[in-house]
């Protein structure tokens, strides 16, 4: 089975809605409250220290008309290469690899 690499860094998706919200001049706080998010809840997923959920993509898409699917995928992109350079994840699905060939 292939390992699947990516050629690029991977974009947090709170990247691209904190360029966003910068670009339309947006207040954090007052995003937030029209989300009905905490500010700090809001300001982590735009710094990359929270990950986007399936509803709070929903929100920014009905917030800020960002397709919420867009959203995830950058999510999963994200999230799949954060794996791949954990080193102790990587070893354990070799292992698991070198079983599954006894099978």
């Amino acid at each position: 089975m292939a390992t699947v690499r990516f050629g690029y860094t991977p974009t947090h998706p709170g990247e691209v809605l904190k360029d966003e919200i910068e670009y339309r001049k947006i207040s954090q706080r007052k995003l937030a409250e029209q989300m009905g998010i905490s500010y700090k809840v809001l300001n982590d997923l735009l710094n990359g220290r929270r990950t986007l959920t399936t509803v709070t993509a929903m929100m920014f898409e009905a917030a800020l008309d960002i397709p919420a699917d867009s959203l995830m995928r950058l999510q999963l992109k994200y999230n799949m290469q954060q794996a791949m350079s954990d080193r102790t994840l990587m070893e354990r699905l070799n292992q698991i690899r070198k079983y599954a060939a006894l099978l």
